[in-house]
């Protein structure tokens, strides 16, 4: 049985209440999960106080205590794992403004295609996040479209699977929100354009 197709079976075991498979799965997707944090995480500044392996196992710690999950395969699982570290690092992020108030971050480019946060450390995960949650409010698949390609390093092919529709619809939806995320993060809104 091919690994991907072990990890799937897995997934639908433990979806239906099988812990001893979740158990089993763990180190099966611990190294994926890892390359995503370390993906998130090569994009803070260096003193950055959270850790690759603290993101890692906050997501574990949510994995676990998430009920009634429904696992359709190991692409929507390691979607839904980006998803719960997006969430960790903006809370992180939004509690530390809280407590500094003031501490600048570097602005996000939407013109890199890969749109690695490796590429863009200090990028502003709040204002991002503010701007994706205004985009998904409009249009929740190409909020969804982002959240999987930036967010979970997802190719065009794996999100189309995750979302049930054609590449060719993912890039449309990404070409389409870039464009948008850029004028919202840019202040395009406030500006009336």
């Amino acid at each position: 049985m091919e690994r991907g197709d072990h990890i799937t079976q897995l997934l639908q075991s433990w979806s239906q209440g099988n812990q001893a498979a979740m158990e089993e799965l763990m180190p099966l997707v611990f190294d994926e999960l890892h390359r995503v944090a370390r993906h998130y995480m090569s994009g803070e500044r260096p003193e950055h106080t959270l850790q690759t392996t603290a993101l890692v196992n906050e997501t574990y710690l949510r994995l676990v205590s998430s009920e009634g999950a429904n696992w359709e395969g190991r692409t929507h699982f390691f979607g839904v794992c980006a998803q719960m570290m997006r969430r960790i690092l903006v809370d992180w992020t939004r509690s530390r403004q809280a407590l500094k108030r003031g501490g600048a971050a570097r602005a996000l480019d939407l013109d890199d295609e890969a749109l690695a946060v490796a590429a863009h450390p200090g990028t502003d995960l709040v204002a991002l996040d503010d701007a994706l949650n205004a985009l998904s409010a409009i249009d929740p698949r190409k909020g969804r479209v982002v959240e999987l390609r930036f967010f979970g390093g997802l190719s065009v092919k794996e999100a189309a699977e995750i979302l049930g529709i054609s590449p060719e619809t993912v890039q449309r939806d990404w070409k389409m929100a870039k464009s948008w995320l850029r004028r919202e993060l840019n202040g395009g809104s406030r500006r009336g354009a």
